[in-house]
């Protein structure tokens, strides 16, 4: 299995990184794990060049343009503003265990206070462009990140704020290989990241029961899954976060991929065997691994 999208470099893995790695090594794992900003693309590049089955993906996350504390349950850190620095992540990318860059994009969940809007949305946008160009001028994969505001919060969708934006820059410097990770949207907008080319990466979010107080979004999500072309599946875990419902409190590792890999196979009516084959080859093909 090939889990396309973790951090093993992250801080939530300081104490016990080796041992959930030869976890990973013993199940036959195959990770990228990715970069949200200098260290930990430099991070990244560093462990991937240690073992043959990890492999690296660079570049700067939105939650790192501005100075803001982030604080979930799941994430708690402050994040110091950072710019793409293009000559440090050509650096890095000298590395032939670089596959990707991001990941990168838009997100409105995690908003600094006291910045309008409309100025955290010109930046954000501006750094996904010269990561996009980046990603084109040296071959590499994007991988897109994309998070919605809180229903309350009355922004537009990120959702389709990014696929407008993609359709313009492939309309204006061309195609581009890419995937939309942890993708959570509804059919309507994934049609439109499938028909620029993309692919869709499905996390441990899929195995969760629907919330009894808005349960829809989950429902869609689900629907996305089914309809999906098998083509443009990868799985991911994106751990850390994200442990799959039958871990769910506990720290996520990236062999739990497998309970991504076991409900589409449910949800498709196909076997485990099956959609491991597919999405590892959909996921070598993507990432030119």
């Amino acid at each position: 299995m090939i889990d396309t999208h973790c951090h093993i470099q992250f801080q939530g893995y300081k104490d016990d990184r080796d041992e959930v790695i030869l976890r990973c090594i013993k199940k036959g794992l195959i990770m990228n794990t990715i970069g949200t900003q200098k260290e930990t693309s430099r991070l990244a590049v560093e462990i991937a060049e240690k073992y043959n089955n990890i492999y690296a993906t660079i570049g700067l996350h939105p939650v790192h343009l501005f100075a803001t504390q982030v604080d979930e349950e799941e994430s708690k850190f402050l994040s110091h503003e950072e710019d793409f620095d293009e000559k440090y992540y050509l650096n890095l990318a000298k590395s032939k265990k670089v596959i990707g860059v991001g990941e990168c994009g838009l997100d409105f969940f995690h908003l600094p206070n006291n910045i309008d809007f409309k100025i955290i949305l010109e930046k954000q946008k501006k750094v996904f462009i010269q990561q996009f160009k980046f990603a084109q001028k040296n071959n590499l994969t994007l991988v897109v990140h994309t998070r919605d505001s809180e229903p309350d919060k009355n922004l537009p969708k990120a959702y389709d704020e990014m696929a407008k934006l993609l359709a313009k820059l492939i309309k204006k410097y061309g195609k581009i290989k890419g995937v939309i990770h942890c993708y959570s949207g509804n059919w309507i907008q994934a049609k439109k990241f499938l028909d620029l080319g993309f692919y869709l990466g499905f996390t441990g979010i899929i195995t969760f029961p629907p919330r009894k107080t808005n349960p829809q979004p989950t429902l869609d999500l689900l629907e996305v899954v089914k309809n999906c072309p098998l083509d443009k599946i990868v799985v991911e875990t994106d751990a850390p976060y994200l442990a799959p419902q039958l871990y769910r409190g506990k720290k996520c590792e990236p062999w739990m991929v497998e309970e991504v890999v076991k409900e589409i196979a449910k949800i498709r009516g196909k076997s485990v065997e099956e959609i491991i084959k597919i999405t590892d080859d959909n996921a070598k093909k993507l990432f030119n691994i």
